[in-house]
């Protein structure tokens, strides 16, 4: 069954505390580099191309081993894991923010990803772990909200400091953070982890090579078009060694992702949600913090603080979301949220004009921001809820791993449509560009919001499982079921 410590007072408000800060940390520096590019470029040299791996080689290695991380969690004990991974994200931003050159930076940059790989599922498995479950909805619901804004404001923290410090103030940012968290995760986080739960070889090297060989192939598609040798090579490999990976979750003993899980409506709806909505949210914060700049002229800062209407809302809308999944279910809260972010972005790509006013703008960022936030906090307790206690930390693992290839497909997709039909030439080609990439970016929330209406209406955790028709208390869950196949 499944092992924790004995609770202690207080732990849920500090695991809430110590969880949400490390998962904006980490979600922070998926985008934060995006408006200090010229900045680096200035002081380290380097083509377009070789920049844009600084943002890549973070995606990378994040997306490729988040499902690692979890695995290794339950296996050696979540907050032991925890406690690695913040360690190495923490070293390897001070690394990034001393870096003399770019190839040392983009090196940094992808052992970031690593650590961030490991720590970031197991944020939401101790934090499970510490609230009793009436009150989770509220609790995922302020992680939700600072892990919104984390990704939302990444090109506002990053411009306000490349602006008014230095570049390498995006990295140190995380390592006052980091050493302040490090003891408090020893001293105020309990133990827990699945006994009997062993590592995956087999699964681990196909899922991580897989994961590799689609990221890769995506992320090189805008410099190098999706037709040469490298994309298709990356991506036919990549579809290939993750069709292995499925195979073996159906077949293999113990494996990493039990694919019987996705057998349950409400694990299957909420994954499949989760990666359309990044693939159309990432996609399009890339394109309009670019917009605010390229085409408004404003300031980095100037325009990060402009979308604050669209970033800023899940602190003020998560919290409330959460406690509604509580009262009405998670289902109309998600559907609503979807439907209200593909919304606003169908708003921005109706007005997306050279010479569009600030105030025509705004509808569509509140909206957006609603949205989000709406679909946050409980999308988080969706997928605990879909599958036993045991296997929550490979849940959370599984559903981060696919947002982050959901992000990295929308950039690459959204930045595809935009280079097709526009370019940076001129405002009037920007917008061009642009105005068609929306619209695909509110089609993909849109799906994503179909897609969450094929949940059942009351989740309850381990309810679909094929191998028991009861969902397990915590205290009596097993800690791995073998394939029913």
């Amino acid at each position: 069954m499944e092992q924790h410590q004995p609770a202690r007072r207080g732990d849920a408000v500090w695991a809430l505390v110590i969880t949400s800060v490390a998962g904006f940390m980490a979600a922070l520096d998926n985008l934060v580099v995006t408006t200090a590019l010229p900045a680096i470029r200035e002081d380290l040299g380097g083509g377009l191309a070789d920049l844009e791996w600084t943002v890549n080689a973070y995606t990378l290695t994040f997306a490729v081993l988040l499902m690692t991380g979890a695995a290794l969690g339950d296996r050696y004990g979540r907050r032991r894991l925890f406690l690695v991974g913040l360690t190495i994200f923490t070293g390897a931003s001070a690394v990034a923010a001393m870096a003399s050159g770019l190839d040392g930076l983009i090196a940094a940059r992808a052992v970031q990803g690593v650590g961030a790989a490991i720590m970031m599922p197991l944020t939401l498995t101790l934090l499970t772990s510490a609230v009793p479950a009436e009150r989770r909805g509220m609790a995922y619901g302020i992680w939700g909200a600072v892990n919104g804004l984390a990704v939302a404001s990444g090109p506002l923290i990053g411009g306000g400091l490349t602006e008014h410090v230095s570049w390498q103030w995006i990295f140190w940012l995380n390592v006052p953070l980091g050493i302040a968290l490090l003891p408090l995760a020893r001293l105020r986080l309990s133990e827990s982890r699945a006994p009997g739960a062993r590592l995956d070889v087999p699964g681990t090297v196909l899922v991580s090579l897989g994961l590799f060989g689609i990221v890769y192939g995506l992320v090189s598609a805008t410099p190098h078009g999706w037709t040469s040798g490298r994309v298709l090579t990356g991506l036919i490999v990549g579809a290939v060694l993750l069709f292995a990976f499925v195979r073996h979750g159906v077949r293999g003993r113990n494996p990493m992702l039990p694919m019987r899980l996705f057998r349950g409506r409400a694990f299957s709806a909420i994954n499949a949600a989760s990666l359309l909505m990044f693939l159309g949210m990432f996609g399009s914060i890339f394109l309009l913090s670019q917009f605010l700049q390229q085409v408004c002229g404003y300031s980095p800062t100037e325009a990060g603080l402009r979308m604050l209407p669209w970033t800023g809302m899940p602190m003020i809308v998560a919290p409330i979301a959460g406690y509604l999944s509580d009262r009405v279910g998670g289902r109309p809260v998600v559907a609503v949220g979807l439907a209200l972010q593909a919304v606003g972005l169908a708003l921005f790509a109706l007005v997306m004009d050279a010479d569009v006013s600030y105030a025509a703008q705004l509808p569509a960022l509140v909206i957006s921001g609603i949205g989000m936030a709406l679909y946050f906090a409980p999308a988080a307790n969706l997928v605990m809820s879909s599958v036993r206690p045991a296997e929550q930390g490979i849940a959370s693992g599984a559903n981060n791993a696919l947002r982050e290839v959901g992000g990295t497909l929308g950039v690459a997709v959204l930045a595809s449509v935009f280079s097709s039909r526009g370019g940076y030439e001129s405002p009037a080609a920007f917008v061009d560009g642009i105005a068609p990439a929306l619209w695909v970016g509110a089609a993909a929330v849109a799906l994503a919001a179909v897609a969450a209406l094929l949940l059942p209406s009351r989740a309850v955790a381990g309810s679909e499982a094929p191998a028991r028709s009861e969902a397990p208390e915590a205290s009596e869950a097993p800690a791995r079921v073998p394939s029913a196949v």
